[in-house]
């Protein structure tokens, strides 16, 4: 049994840190709902952008523009979003799993897999495991600007429209609660076929059918102008919605740490109280027995 003295040390040190998990669980539940107030502020944007692309393609009818067009698969990459730190839970590794799956899928049918990689985390990850990694980003998983949604769309355009892969896939945590973050797969490029007509009301596609809109330029120039526009909102989604599952996924992981810490203390706790009740009961004994000596 340990003494008195190391069963102390211990309280004091599962003590401690509890405290530090206390403090993240609660830095962590203020990000999350500054990460909540900014997905919230960016969504009327984002349905604005799909339907303005939305009426735009209606009446420019038939086109064929880089970021629409569909090539035979040989060659895809993966972005994987992840986090820049850990203490998250299964935050990081879930993304992971997923892309490990996607890229032994997508090899199994003969595609090559380009890896593209945000967040320290997924490429410390991918470089253990021996990847070549095509580019990567860190030091924006926790407050994405739209700025990195614009680096990671330049890289993704670039590889698609010089054909270097047929097609790009996002991988990311899609914040649904702080107790649940749902891994999504999204193609992001070519820009899907029912991204073009699923936005819009019903007046507006009609309006846009009768030509009742006066287009300048025409609209073929506006939707190739609008599409980079779209590739990036998306990025841009994704990282919120990333950071706010981050954030969510770390203050569950620590609330679930200070509790176990809090179950750890009272453990250690009565096995001190039990250790020195039997030093107490030894030394009575010692003296009951020195005094029966003496007096024998």
């Amino acid at each position: 049994m340990a003494s008195v003295q190391d069963l102390k040390r211990r309280i004091r040190s599962v003590t401690n840190t509890r405290k530090i998990t206390k403090a993240m669980e609660l830095v962590a539940s203020a990000r999350l709902r500054r990460a909540q107030t900014r997905i919230e502020a960016m969504r009327p944007y984002a349905d604005r952008m799909l339907e303005l692309m939305a009426i735009t393609s209606r009446a420019a009818g038939a086109v064929r523009l880089p970021l629409l067009q569909r090539r035979e698969v040989r060659r895809v990459a993966l972005l994987p979003i992840t986090a820049d730190r850990g203490l998250a839970g299964a935050f990081n590794a879930q993304i992971l799993r997923r892309a490990f799956a996607l890229e032994r899928q997508y090899r199994s049918e003969g595609v090559e897999v380009t890896w593209l990689v945000a967040g320290r985390r997924g490429g410390s990850t991918l470089r253990f495991r021996g990847y070549s990694i095509e580019q990567g980003w860190t030091g924006f998983s926790e407050r994405p600007e739209y700025a990195d949604a614009q680096a990671l769309a330049r890289k993704a355009i670039e590889l698609f429209t010089n054909e270097d892969v047929d097609l790009v896939v996002v991988v990311y945590n899609k914040f649904v609660s702080a107790l649940t973050q749902e891994v999504t797969v999204q193609e992001l490029l070519p820009i899907p076929e029912d991204v073009m007509d699923s936005a819009g009301d019903e007046d507006s596609k009609d309006a846009a059918q009768r030509g009742d809109f006066i287009y300048e330029p025409e609209p073929e120039q506006i939707l190739e102008r609008l599409l980079p526009v779209y590739v990036e909102t998306e990025l841009y989604r994704s990282l919120l919605e990333s950071a706010a599952s981050e954030q969510g996924a770390r203050m569950t992981a620590m609330r679930n740490a200070s509790s176990n810490a809090g179950d750890l203390i009272s453990s250690l706790t009565l096995a001190m109280n039990r250790a020195r009740q039997a030093e107490i009961t030894q030394e009575i004994l010692e003296v009951v027995a020195g005094a029966d000596a003496l007096t024998s």
